[in-house]
């Protein structure tokens, strides 16, 4: 259940990091990864849908380290949309808390 829960929290996580600050890719992993169990493999995948409905845009900053780092950041439409889920995600808690605690 647990896995599952947190396969459903995955987009909202990823936009409230993005909403803290721009990040890249692996950053957001590892920002999640002890939390949410998330993957690179899970990342990929879900930044594309994203920038796809217009959730996050991309911009390539150079790296010492190697090549450019892909920075996403959250856009307008993102912010609202993140904020509808943080609604609905508190008001799917209050009523999960008032069956469990009875």
């Amino acid at each position: 259940m647990k896995t599952q829960l947190k396969k459903g929290v995955l987009e909202m996580c990823v936009l409230a990091v993005l909403e803290q600050h721009d990040s890249y890719a692996y950053e957001i992993v590892s920002t999640l990864a002890d939390s949410v169990e998330m993957s690179e493999g899970t990342i990929y995948p879900l930044m594309r849908r994203l920038q796809s409905d217009g959730l996050v845009s991309t911009y390539l900053v150079e790296s010492d380290a190697g090549p450019p780092r892909k920075y996403y950041r959250l856009e307008v439409k993102g912010a609202e949309v993140l904020g509808q889920m943080k609604q609905e995600w508190s008001s799917f808690l209050e009523e999960v808390n008032r069956i469990v605690q009875g």
